[in-house]
């Protein structure tokens, strides 16, 4: 038997990983076979990770978006410590609940949009959006509406890997051979205003138009079959795409038109990514159901939320009184580990003023990307909002015409970044170099991102 307190060494490691670990987003004969990197990481400080090797790394992704205070925060692991010591885990079913779940829940609502009410506690933003599908159509059902139970997405929006928030996800990957999209999910016009066919069009003649498709599908569909409409803030899998000027209200008034719910999807977007709490308050945005998680513990623990609107909540008390205790919960709903996880981790965002800190270091880095990128041959847009940022490359600017898929341009330089110690994501369906890094970030370490990223694009760009 192995012995458990012996340290494995890197090539047991290895052997190990390769033989037994399933990893998720991988492809699987390549890295069984040996083909792709095998980095095993050991540690974190601040906005560096460092691997089994020694190899110490600027994360400009922040884990996936989500190590928004940094790593190695002692607020955080202390109190999960502190945590698991007192009480490790209790349920939340019946009325049961813990200190710190209840406290989140109040810091939560404190935080939140206006006319927002309580907070259900999942572990990911999948299981998150699960919830709000379960909702949206329980809400129909106690309002005697049986029909409107179709849930309108985006193409290019990301929200979850399960099966029906798979469905939302609007990104062939998530699709291919896994027999998704499943009814009654629809997708309509990304908001992503450098690929509108229409290159004539303004920003908001664009946002009309994304608009004006939503109409169309609504009424060819019938709007008392429509339910919901879920959209991220800025979209973040689908290549870090800020929407156009004029989206959010344009979108919201046939919403309101039509009397469709809108679920704000904010794993990404919530707790100051943008440099606003929340990105409904960023754009506007008066959602009825707000999906939350990653920033929410800056992933030192796993936890989701689904926000209730105070006029979805009536609904639902409506339907406990007329049918009695709603069916849904999860076993680790309300984890006390990952809960005493978020109150300290947005007592880190308040004081360090990390919000404030995403919005001047953000702006600082994104003016810094195009004046490195604006003008180069190869790249076709630079945008971004608070420390969310893309640069997305083309093969050739004037004309707008892409590389082929099999030319993997954006997953090339991303390499060629690793090599100068900066992790960036290469984003899925275009060449497209995405940046998120922690909301610590400063003004020297944008730099050095920058410095790093043209140097990688250069190094691609003469191989050409």
């Amino acid at each position: 038997m192995l012995n458990r307190t012996a340290q494995a060494s890197g090539n047991e490691l290895t052997a190990w990983d390769r033989d037994h670990f399933f990893h998720p987003s991988t492809h699987m004969a390549q890295h069984a076979r040996g083909e792709t990197p095998n980095r095993i990481v050991a540690g974190g400080e601040g906005v560096y990770i460092v691997d089994r090797e020694g190899k110490r790394s600027l994360d400009a992704f922040a884990g996936l978006y989500c190590v928004n205070v940094g790593y190695g925060r002692r607020e955080i692991t202390d109190a999960i410590a502190a945590q698991a010591a007192q009480l490790s885990y209790y349920h939340a079913y019946v009325g049961h609940g813990s200190e710190p779940s209840i406290r989140l829940a109040k810091m939560i609502i404190d935080r939140a949009p206006k006319n927002m009410s309580r907070v259900f506690f999942g572990l990911s933003g999948s299981d998150a959006n699960e919830t709000n599908i379960k909702l949206v159509w329980y809400v129909n059902n106690v309002l005697k509406r049986p029909q409107k139970k179709k849930i309108i997405s985006r193409w290019r929006g990301y929200h979850g890997s399960g099966v029906m928030t798979g469905s939302l996800t609007g990104l062939a990957a998530f699709h291919n051979l896994f027999d998704l999209p499943k009814a009654p999910v629809l997708h309509t016009e990304a908001p992503y205003y450098f690929r509108r066919a229409d290159r004539s069009q303004s920003e908001e003649q664009f946002s009309q138009f994304c608009a004006d498709k939503l109409e169309e599908m609504i009424l060819a569909e019938g709007p008392d079959t429509i339910a919901a409409f879920i959209g991220e803030p800025v979209l973040g899998t689908g290549g870090i795409v800020p929407p156009p000027a004029g989206y959010w209200p344009k979108i919201q008034a046939v919403l309101r038109k039509y009397d469709i719910l809108l679920i704000a999807d904010e794993v990404i977007t919530g707790f100051g990514r943008l440099g606003s709490m929340f990105g409904s308050d960023h754009y506007g945005i008066e959602p009825d159901l707000i999906t939350i998680a990653k920033g929410l513990t800056s992933a030192y623990a796993p936890l989701s939320g689904v926000i209730v609107s105070e006029k979805v909540w009536r609904i639902l008390e409506k339907g406990s009184d007329e049918f009695g205790a709603i069916g849904h919960g999860w076993t680790y709903s309300s984890h006390p580990l990952c809960a005493a996880a978020g109150v300290a981790n947005l007592g880190v965002i308040d004081d360090l003023e990390l919000v404030n800190n995403a919005r001047e270091v953000g702006g600082y880095f994104k003016q810094a990307l195009k004046a490195a990128f604006d003008k180069h041959r190869n790249v076709g847009d630079v945008r971004g909002e608070g420390l969310l940022a893309a640069v997305e490359f083309v093969r050739d600017r004037d004309d707008r015409v892409f590389f082929d898929a099999q030319d993997k341009v954006g997953p090339r330089i991303v390499a060629a970044l690793l090599e100068r110690g900066v992790i960036a994501r290469a984003m899925p369906q275009g060449d497209i170099m995405g940046f998120a890094p922690p909301l610590c970030l400063t003004r020297e370490e944008a730099d050095k991102i920058v410095a790093a990223a043209k140097g990688a694009v250069d190094e691609v760009a003469a191989s050409l």
